[in-house]
């Protein structure tokens, strides 16, 4: 059986950042002008009132500071409250292509090696902007690559499954190199009127080579040790926007086509679920917690990572053994462990263990143990 490693990653970061401040500021703005179209009802009894917001709120809740996002005028108008990002003509590149192939070639060039060397191209997202063709297949035309490619979706879980599935291509032999691609517009499926979430996501884009360890070169490998996958039904986390929303006579603007979740019962039902994964993983290997140098967990919420490390790791521990890039880029959902992998990983030591663990909807966990060579 082929021994597998990640040879290169690359990060795509959205030109646009949205602090807190400002998104706030957009946010009240939005709530006081509803609250004063709708004062009669509201009177009445029959709307709600828009809550205001804060940045106290924000931060303590999430660990969130700031976003990336793909366009940002949109997203802080207080009567649009959504991004601005027209079609493009189907002979142009789309969104979701331009930013997963900008990743990528960060990740080839990191990898030492040319886009023809790649045999497979998987674009793991946990939105597609559209149902086909596949966005992984518009990403392989635009960097030249031969082979085949798919797109596939598991939520915030989908970079971890796609590592598993690319690992299992290339030791089954069926394929040397595959580069795994995560382009998140995250900013197009949250609700910015919904004070529990309009904080939530970022839009970024990240890749990973994975290839036959004896085939590469590139200056920092990891090899994989063992994948780890669970899915559990849950309706906790869902949105229900499609192409099947046209045959319903609901509206196309129901708060159930965007992002919504029951926070408490995700964090309730999720942490434990993360832990116990990650510390069977590791009596499956026969590791000890306390020899894993570092986990890079999918950047949901800081006060969930830093529950699942005290479980995992049976104590307490700083950002230099669960580094975190939450504050930064916010949730960018499959992108997140890998923007923390990206960021956090150079500094091992030859030999250092670690693991790459992202949960979602689903609900879905999968967790990566890794060895640096």
């Amino acid at each position: 059986m082929q021994s597998v490693v990640i040879s290169g990653t690359g990060l795509y970061t959205p030109p646009h950042v949205i602090t807190n401040e400002e998104l706030v500021e957009s946010y009240n703005a939005y709530a006081d002008l509803f609250n004063e179209q709708r004062a009669a009802d509201i009177e009445a009894g029959t709307v709600a009132a828009v809550p205001h917001s804060s940045v106290e709120f924000v931060e303590k809740a999430s660990g969130i500071k700031q976003r990336f996002v793909m366009n940002k005028d949109g997203v802080l108008d207080p009567t649009r409250m959504r991004p601005d990002l027209p079609s493009r003509s189907d002979d142009e590149l789309s969104i979701m292509a331009e930013m997963g192939v900008t990743a990528a070639r960060e990740a080839i060039a990191a990898a030492n090696i040319d886009s023809n060397d790649i045999d497979i191209v998987l674009v793991a997202a946990s939105n597609m902007q559209r149902a086909y063709p596949a966005v992984a297949v518009e990403i392989q035309s635009a960097l030249g690559i031969d082979g085949y490619a798919f797109d596939m979706n598991i939520a915030c879980s989908s970079a971890t499954f796609g590592i598993d599935i690319a690992t299992s291509y290339i030791r089954s032999g069926a394929a040397k190199r595959v580069l795994m691609v995560n382009p998140e517009i995250c900013s197009g499926h949250v609700d910015f009127k919904d004070r529990d979430c309009h904080f939530i996501f970022g839009d970024v884009a990240t890749a990973v080579v994975l290839e036959q360890a004896e085939l590469a070169t590139s200056d920092a490998q990891f090899e994989v040790l063992d994948t780890k996958l669970k899915s559990m039904m849950s309706n906790n986390i869902r949105n229900n926007f499609g192409f099947l929303n046209a045959c319903d006579e609901k509206s196309p603007d129901d708060r159930d086509r965007l992002f919504k979740q029951n926070g408490r019962k995700v964090f309730k039902e999720v942490c434990p679920a993360v832990a116990e994964l990650m510390t069977a993983q590791l009596a499956d290997n026969e590791i000890a917690a306390g020899d894993v140098g570092r986990i890079w967990l999918h950047q949901a919420n800081i006060n969930m990572n830093q529950l699942i490390a005290k479980k995992v790791f049976g104590e307490a521990v700083g950002s230099d053994r669960a580094p975190t890039v939450l504050d930064e880029y916010a949730n960018t959902s499959s992108a997140g462990s890998i923007i923390a992998f990206h960021k956090h990983s150079q500094d091992l030591a030859s030999g250092a263990l670690g693991m790459i663990c992202s949960f979602g909807a689903g609900y879905s966990i999968g967790s990566v143990l890794l060895q640096k060579r």
